[in-house]
């Protein structure tokens, strides 16, 4: 070895060895404390989540890269009540696991009407100009105009056929009742997409009544809506189970 010294400042020395055959090298003198390493830090977890297709893109498009996607260490997880679907990736490497999770999730629209939710009451009148604004979502528009017309003057009809009864002491109730019957169509349609990224649907809605005093509250109510979102439960999970089946058939598949 090769051996050179050099002075340094205050007469202290410092002893550079060199690989023998070296003819040319650098050496860099720094003053003051040495700068601060930067800490190693561990890898970034995958977590995704968006539509229900999500999970099949994700395989579908990873399934070639093992670091990833090994099969025989992922397995996918199945929610019908959420309906969803969540693969995890590497389940045995705590550093690498990732998860990616696909849900069908109800539309703005339709959580916006408060289709069969009890949660969602509706004065007559609010109702009417809510209905008004979203006309769009009526495939006749001439049914939309009636409606509205309908809840912007439902309170009043209702209370000038209360006050009729009460002075002919009449049960107002029955006369509530005449009023519903006679002045609101029995149903109306909407089309609108139930759930993000699917189509419109075409469902028929039931306006439900309820009275208290002379304050009156409606109800959205859409058996055929209910419908679909039950079939989605089994139709629309059952068709993406099966093209991550075809795809990634050693992934372990299992319902919670």
């Amino acid at each position: 070895m090769k051996q050179e010294e050099e002075n340094f400042e205050d007469d202290k020395k410092i002893v550079v060895n060199l690989p023998q055959g070296t003819t040319k090298a650098e050496v860099v003198i720094r003053k003051g404390e040495a700068p601060d390493e930067i800490e190693p830090k561990p890898p970034i977890p995958l977590d995704l989540e968006g539509m229900l297709g999500t999970t099949l893109e994700f395989i579908t498009k990873r399934i070639s890269e093992k670091d990833q996607i090994n099969q025989k260490r992922c397995n996918i997880y199945v929610d019908r009540e959420e309906i969803s679907i969540t693969l995890i990736t590497n389940e045995d490497d705590e550093y690498k696991m990732g998860k990616v999770k696909g849900t069908l999730k109800t539309s703005a629209i339709y959580e916006l009407f408060g289709i069969n939710d009890k949660d969602t009451k509706w004065a007559p009148a609010d109702l009417g100009m809510f209905m008004k604004m979203h006309r769009s979502f009526f495939p006749n528009k001439t049914e939309n105009m009636s409606l509205v017309t309908t809840l912007m003057h439902f309170t009043a009809t209702v209370n000038n056929t209360i006050e009729r009864s009460m002075k002919e002491n009449g049960d107002h109730t029955d006369n509530f009742a005449q009023v519903v019957n006679s002045n609101l169509p029995k149903s109306f349609h909407l089309k609108l997409p139930i759930f993000v990224g699917l189509p419109a649907e075409d469902i028929e809605v039931e306006t439900f009544a309820q009275i208290n005093g002379r304050e009156v509250i409606f109800y959205l109510l859409s058996p055929a809506a209910n419908d679909i979102i039950e079939d989605a439960r089994t139709s629309v999970i059952d068709d993406q189970l099966d093209k991550i089946k075809a795809i990634a058939p050693d992934i372990v598949i299992y319902e919670v």
